[in-house]
């Protein structure tokens, strides 16, 4: 944002210095009205609006006051800054044509507030209210001008801005003087102010601003004078030695020189050049020379200098006028020559003709022109009559309504001056019954600043008694906090010890075949007095989700076994998980709800992948796992195509329906929206299941299948994104073929997780290799089904949140986790039978899920997945020679039988025939 280039004569201009003021009164038109501005610019010439400012900003968490200068944009009306006054880019800017402004009066000295439609900009300043009468000002002049109103005496008078302020009775403050030495072009010139370190003042918002400004002042340090421009009005061009910057001021100019250079090879440069300018302008103007050896003898003759540049200044103006107006003169007449001499050297008559039409046409499109400039000329001024009538009928009206001011003023001045005279002359109150009442109005008034006094001290007592009362309400929550603290840690060290005692009652019941009778029924009798506690009976105080016989979803909080020691151990499950969510509700659950609550949009990130790892929320499941199959989904969804899917089920029986009718009634047995055949979240379970088979007709439909639609169901409510969900894992997650008759891609998975049990677990992997475990017995459910009756459901469903946004490595993260969780406790035991047993039920006893949760993402690194990939395909490969090969050894054993059987039939004829 330049201003306009600096004026400078060269060799050229020279020339036109000869013209007459009869000639330059030709070539412009206008210039009477010009030289009028120009004389009314040199009794009042227009300063800048510029200076620095203390500008509020915020880095980081913490707010500070930086440093910037700020100047004003008359085209605009705007307010920019940016750093110091040498800068080329501003930091930004203020629009103060629709902009408010305010200095409160609990605010610090010196501040005020510019209020914008989009934000508020907090200022300090010492000349505080200058700059706020400036502004002011500034933005009626700019509103006036684009309403077209006609400006008044206040707006002109800052227009100039030459101390020439509102006169008295207009109703505004009292003028403030300009601040000479810290604001205007001259401010420029001094160090920019530094509040603290100098780091503070640099903008992080505008980095490569910052860095085009530093480039611009290092490199333009270096250039020869005249070159050297800045966004702010400041431009490097030098003073004369002696001359302030208001001397070289040009009405209508952006840029004025307001500072020396402070660089020493810059000095060099202006000591090379003055010399050369100077000679140029005693040559050229020798008033100037008079004027400079004046101003040199004596510096009283400041203002007859200026004037004189001023006078220059338009002379040089004039001058390049007249020679621009010369040019198209020549040139003109350069076109009429080439014209003659075609006419001329033309060699025939018939030539000369064409030539002669050819000027004649000119001349008439010439004079076409000429008309319709002269319509448009005609039409210019009939609107300036209009606008002009427009005008005087404005002046008028305003004339008119500062008439009927002044006639009111006169009024109210008469009024008072009359209601004075009868307050000070009560002789003349005759009326008795007007003084008591004015009697009776005084006495009210004194009730009335009683009572206000009254109310006041009242209203003191009131906001006292509030402040305690507050007070106590705080601490008693506080203490409350605290002890509801205390009272789950309590519970929950009371739910770890009777878990101990429920363990130790398990194990003395294994050993009860060693113990004596009496000892025996002891320990049974306990035991059935233990599996008769009964969660419900739990204090009102601390409601968890544990204490309830279902939970959100469904599930059964502990599970039902037949087997009397599972029902011990079932209980002892249940007090575990409830020991560790009482521990880790207030420390974790609590701040990962509000974290999930701040997040109003969802977007992929680093933080989203981590929080859905912890575990979402119950209240934010559902819009979460909508919103991971949306996106996953997002070029499959189709609009009605679900509802299309089931109208071809009621069309067409599947050939799945059958099987899916079977399993029904063994989806999720512990859980009460499944228990029932007439449980409503059945027929959803068909229809999902049915829209599947025929969306995907390779599947159709495979064991297992259900329970995936069973948990999406749960957390999902609706039938249509449940049947989405189902397709996003069976599509996306899972590799091909994981569902399909010969399960391939399954087989290759439980390949992949021992190699990875290996490498993670080996002291596990060598204790089954001794006692000859195929952990692939216990694994290949969990993989298929993504642990579904396998893990508590609390655990479970976090087990989902991650696999849902990441994947299969998910499963295998956990499967290896839950090995290491209860890797102690598998080793402790040393025959195969009860290995397998401890196998079946063990994942049901792991009740801290954030220590399985640590254990998967964090003991389990790294886990890439590109090495998952190419296991996957090594082992597909190996699988898939293996199955090649025993389709071959079943195709010859065939083969082989069918031979036999055809020997044999050979053989029993033959017999007959030599029978016969």
């Amino acid at each position: 944002m330049e201003g306009s280039p600096r004026v400078e004569s060269n060799s050229d201009d020279n020339s036109g210095n000869a013209g007459s003021a009869k000639e330059r009164a030709v070539s412009s038109p206008h210039r009477d009205l010009g030289n009028a501005q120009l004389n009314s610019s040199r009794e009042e010439p227009r300063k800048k609006l510029c200076g620095y400012l203390n500008k509020l900003g915020v880095k980081g968490p913490i707010k500070a006051w930086k440093s910037r200068w700020f100047f004003y944009d008359e085209n605009k009306c705007h307010l920019l800054y940016c750093r110091t006054a040498q800068d080329v880019n501003p930091l930004g800017s203020i629009d103060l044509s629709s902009a408010g402004f305010d200095c409160k009066v609990e605010a610090d000295e010196g501040v005020f507030e510019i209020r914008t439609p989009s934000r508020v900009f907090i200022l300090k300043v010492s000349t505080m209210m200058y700059w706020l009468q400036q502004l002011q000002m500034k933005r009626w002049a700019f509103c006036n001008t684009q309403t077209g109103l006609p400006v008044d005496s206040v707006t002109l008078a800052a227009l100039p801005a030459n101390e020439t302020m509102p006169t008295e009775g207009e109703g505004f403050l009292p003028p403030v003087k300009t601040p000479t030495d810290v604001v205007g072009l001259k401010a420029a010139s001094l160090p920019a102010p530094q509040l603290s370190a100098a780091l503070q003042n640099i903008s992080l918002k505008h980095p490569w601003t910052e860095i085009q400004n530093t480039i611009y002042n290092i490199c333009g340090t270096r250039q020869l004078p005249g070159n050297g421009r800045s966004i702010s009005g400041v431009e490097g061009f030098p003073e004369h030695p002696g001359t302030p910057a208001e001397e070289q001021e040009v009405e209508g100019e952006a840029e004025c020189p307001a500072r020396e250079q402070a660089r020493e090879d810059t000095r060099a440069g202006l000591r090379s050049y003055w010399p050369r300018k100077a000679k140029w302008l005693t040559n050229s103007f020798p008033a100037f020379t008079e004027g400079l050896a004046r101003e040199r003898s004596s510096p009283d003759n400041v203002a007859v200098l200026q004037q004189q540049v001023l006078t220059l200044t338009e002379e040089l103006k004039s001058q390049k006028e007249l020679v621009q107006l010369l040019h198209k003169a020549l040139e003109a007449a350069q076109q009429e020559k080439r014209a003659s001499s075609m006419y001329l050297t033309a060699a025939g008559d018939r030539d000369r003709l064409e030539l002669v039409r050819h000027k004649v046409r000119q001349i008439m499109e010439l004079s076409n022109r000429v008309e319709v400039l002269e319509s448009d000329r005609r039409e210019l001024e009939q609107s300036l009559a209009l606008r002009d009538s427009r005008v005087e009928e404005l002046q008028k009206h305003v004339q008119l309504l500062m008439d009927k001011n002044h006639a009111k003023q006169q009024v109210i001045l008469k009024l008072t001056e009359q209601i004075a005279l009868d307050l000070s002359e009560p002789e003349q109150e005759a009326d008795a019954v007007a003084a008591d009442t004015l009697y009776k109005q005084q006495e009210e008034m004194e009730h009335l600043k009683d009572d206000l006094d009254a109310y006041r001290t009242q209203n003191q007592f009131l906001n006292s008694e509030i402040h305690q009362v507050t007070k106590l309400w705080r601490s008693v929550a506080e203490k409350e906090k605290f002890l509801l603290m205390k009272c789950a840690r309590l519970q929950a060290r009371s739910c770890q010890v009777e878990s101990k005692y429920l363990m130790m009652l398990r194990k003395l019941q294994e050993a009860s075949p060693d113990l004596a009778s009496g000892e025996a029924e002891l320990v049974k009798s306990l035991i059935q007095e233990a599996l008769q506690w009964d969660v419900k009976e739990e204090a009102p105080l601390l409601c968890f989700a544990l204490s309830r016989e279902y939970d959100d979803y469904g599930f059964m909080t502990i599970p039902k076994y037949e087997v009397e020691d599972w029902k011990l151990l079932a209980k002892i499950q249940a007090l575990e998980i409830k020991s560790s969510n009482l521990l880790s509700h207030t420390a974790v659950e609590k701040p990962l709800g509000e974290r999930w609550a701040s997040m109003a949009e969802l977007s992929p990130s680093t933080e989203l992948k981590g929080l859905i790892r912890c575990g979402i929320p119950v209240e934010h499941r559902q819009r979460v796992w909508k919103w991971i199959v949306t996106q996953r989904l997002s070029h499959h969804h189709a609009t009605n195509h679900f509802e299309s899917l089931l109208r071809q089920c009621e069309r067409t029986e599947h050939p799945a329906s059958r099987q899916i009718e079977l399993d029904l009634p063994r989806t999720l047995t512990n859980n009460r929206h499944f228990i029932s055949p007439t449980s409503q979240l059945v027929p959803k379970l068909r229809r999902v299941l049915l829209a599947f088979s025929w969306q995907n007709p390779a599947i159709g439909y495979c064991q297992g299948l259900n329970r995936l639609a069973a948990i999406a169901l749960l957390v999902l409510e609706e039938e249509e994104s449940a049947f989405w969900c189902l397709v996003h894992i069976v599509e996306n997650l899972m590799p091909a073929d994981y569902y399909s008759n010969t399960l391939i891609a399954s087989q290759v998975d439980q390949r992949v997780f021992k190699d990875f049990l290996s490498e993670k677990l080996p002291r596990l992997t060598a204790h089954f290799e001794q006692h000859r475990i195929d952990v692939s017995l216990i694994t290949f459910n969990w993989f298929l089904v993504a642990f579904v009756d396998s893990l508590v459901s609390d655990i479970l469903l976090r087990v989902w949140d991650a696999f849902l946004y990441e994947g299969t490595k998910v499963i295998f993260r956990y499967a290896l986790a839950i090995f290491k969780y209860n890797e102690e406790e598998i080793l402790r035991i040393r025959d195969s039978l009860e290995i397998y047993q401890y196998l079946r039920f063990f994942t049901h006893m792991i009740g801290d899920g954030r220590k399985l949760m640590s254990i998967a993402f964090n003991d389990m690194n790294p886990f890439p997945m590109k090495v998952l990939r190419n296991r996957r395909a090594t082992h597909r490969e190996e699988l898939e020679a293996e199955l090649s090969e025993l389709e071959w050894i079943k195709v010859q054993y065939m083969k082989e039988q069918a031979e036999q059987v055809t020997w044999h039939l050979d053989g029993a004829v033959s017999e007959e025939d030599e029978e016969m």
